[in-house]
């Protein structure tokens, strides 16, 4: 593919400054939306204080400085939507800019729920491990407006196939449960060069 080397996110070998942290200045009091509820409350910290140390979050939950409509929680709780979250000042890495370049792949399926793309081999999913992006950060920037985009599972990079999204966290939430469930049927297809010499083959080497 023309566009791949792009597509890949390969970072460049040059040293990056290290990333300098800040401290959230004041206190946070955050209203819970229908797309939020249904999470746990570490969870949902987890996710909007990224950068935090889990040990940190966990250490504020149980300290009470994190409430939940002006009442302790535990770590457990589940939000419920219109929940105001009362989350205290607390010290995150300095957000990294993203090089990710806006790029929309070719889409199987897309409706208010879900997002169905055929990835290419060659492209990671996500960033990271040397990658400065995948699919993901790619796609999140090309809909700047999207509320909520989630990968709904993986594939390797140098696999090409159906990757599902979740626009809502509602539809991420059934999807896992039916992987889980085992409901959803994820096949893997090899071409091969040669004779197939059985009607099964047993591969005894790494793939």
């Amino acid at each position: 593919m023309k566009d791949l080397e792009r597509f890949s996110g390969k970072e460049a070998e040059t040293l990056s400054p290290s990333r300098s942290s800040q401290v959230s200045p004041q206190v946070q009091l955050i209203t819970i939306s229908d797309e939020e509820s249904g999470q746990r409350i570490d969870n949902f910290l987890l996710r909007i204080c990224k950068g935090v140390p889990k040990s940190h979050i966990y250490r504020v939950l149980r300290s009470g400085e994190v409430r939940v409509n002006k009442g302790r929680i535990d770590q457990t709780y589940r939000l419920i939507e219109g929940d105001v979250v009362r989350v205290p000042p607390v010290r995150v890495a300095e957000k990294k800019e993203s090089t990710a370049p806006g790029t929309e792949f070719v889409t199987l399926f897309e409706d208010s729920h879900l997002l169905i793309i055929n990835k290419p081999a060659g492209v990671a999913v996500h960033g990271g491990s040397g990658v400065s992006y995948g699919v993901i950060e790619q796609l999140r920037a090309a809909r700047p407006d999207a509320k909520f985009l989630e990968l709904v599972h993986r594939l390797d990079r140098d696999t090409s196939g159906i990757l599902m999204l979740a626009k809502k966290r509602s539809a991420l939430t059934n999807l896992h449960e039916q992987i889980r469930d085992g409901e959803i049927d994820k096949r893997y297809l090899l071409l091969v060069q040669g004779d197939w010499q059985n009607a099964r083959q047993h591969i005894k080497l790494p793939l």
